[in-house]
């Protein structure tokens, strides 16, 4: 038909809903077209676009208002933005031969819990409803996605690098890192020059924390500075009001692997200050509300910190990392677990310690000493007794 969109389509690299909105045909719209194609935002946007910049911007209202048209195209931009006003079946009969697109819609908005079929179909539409069926079992298909990034890699080469880090995700769930590594600098590559800030975050992220996991898990240590040079480049291409999750968990990340660098001279000492910073704005984000586990992890790390981080103002740090402590300890679950539990009890009582509580400190360690005990956790019950020796050595001699 005429009056249905261009293809190749310029759909799925941006964010949702407007990543799925069409294009009308025309020669007005054609340099929008290239430019979305590209990942890139348009430089103009033709009055026949109106509502396309009013979704981009999040202006829903307006831009319904000006997709009010009784065309295949406005009807299906309609549906994009409210999916329960628009008579589904009607409007896949006028779309033929890319009625495919609202069960497209309805799978990703949750209203149907079947992936429309991708045989018979090609370039960035096969792209996208491969990717759809690859995740809709629950454990997302790496063979799938990797098909949907060859489909796309053609026509819309922003969608494939989009598309790199479901791939990416996928492969981490096989065990393979260094596949989902490689892949994740692959997309990252695509997405260059273009405008999907978020989309390129996520992958830095994503990066950050393999490398991150990697070093952690002791398979390869010395990738924690390639973790941080990654989560640094989230944070370059992220601004605080951005995407905030992402900006959060760059800097909670970031802080957490400098913790984990061993601190060999007095320079290294300034990398505690900046994971300090770090939490800090990781908390504006992260509520004991809204993200409980986030929340608990930066808090601990955040405590952490303090307690080490060089300052002239040494004694409001040790309070401040108690009372953090003591946060963490109100929402845990000694019985559900009690490692965890333990763990943040006998930190808090060694700062306690140094803030000369000990016999709060004594008791919290005895405490914890016990958790340790039962969870059968002997490492941490002789680093809890040689804790409480210590403390009994002070009060012998003072």
């Amino acid at each position: 038909m005429d009056n249905l969109p261009t293809r190749p389509l310029p759909i799925g690299a941006f964010g949702l809903p407007f990543g799925f909105l069409l294009l009308p045909p025309g020669e007005d719209t054609e340099p929008a077209r290239k430019a979305l194609l590209d990942g890139r935002v348009p430089e103009q946007w033709p009055d026949s676009l109106r509502g396309h910049k009013a979704a981009f911007d999040e202006d829903f209202d307006a831009a319904r208002a000006a997709f009010a048209g009784p065309d295949p195209v406005s009807r299906f931009n309609r549906f994009v933005l409210d999916p329960d006003e628009v008579d589904s079946a009607a409007l896949r009969e006028a779309m033929d031969p890319l009625g495919v697109l609202v069960d497209l819609v309805l799978f990703a908005t949750g209203r149907s819990d079947d992936a429309p079929d991708p045989a018979g179909h090609d370039g960035e539409i096969a792209a996208l409803l491969l990717a759809a069926a690859a995740v809709a079992p629950g454990e997302p298909d790496a063979g799938m996605l990797r098909q949907a990034v060859e489909a796309a890699k053609p026509v819309s080469p922003a969608l494939a690098g989009v598309l790199h880090g479901a791939l990416a995700q996928a492969l981490k769930g096989t065990g393979d890192a260094m596949a989902a590594v490689g892949t994740l600098m692959a997309g990252i590559e695509l997405l260059k020059g273009t405008d999907l800030n978020v989309a390129r975050a996520e992958q830095h992220l994503e990066l950050a924390a393999t490398f991150h996991e990697l070093a952690a898990g002791g398979e390869r240590p010395d990738l924690v500075g390639q973790a941080v040079s990654h989560y640094h480049n989230v944070l370059q291409n992220l601004g605080p009001d951005e995407a905030r999750e992402v900006f959060a968990a760059a800097h909670a990340g970031m802080a957490s692997a400098y913790l984990t660098m061993p601190m060999n001279e007095a320079s290294d000492q300034l990398r505690l200050g900046i994971a300090v910073g770090s939490l800090r704005t990781a908390l504006t984000v992260y509520t004991r509300e809204t993200h409980p586990a986030e929340w608990s992890s930066a808090q601990l790390n955040l405590a952490n910190a303090l307690v080490y981080a060089p300052s002239k103002h040494r004694q409001e740090n040790l309070t401040e990392a108690v009372e953090l402590y003591e946060a963490v300890l109100q929402t845990r679950d000694r019985n559900s677990d009690p490692v965890g539990y333990a763990r943040a009890l006998a930190n808090q009582a060694n700062v306690l310690a140094h803030l000369g509580e000990r016999l709060v400190a004594r008791a919290k360690l005895g405490e914890a000493r016990a958790l340790f005990e039962e969870a059968e956790d002997w490492n941490a019950v002789n680093q809890v007794r040689e804790l409480l020796d210590e403390l009994g050595r002070v009060n012998a001699s003072a």
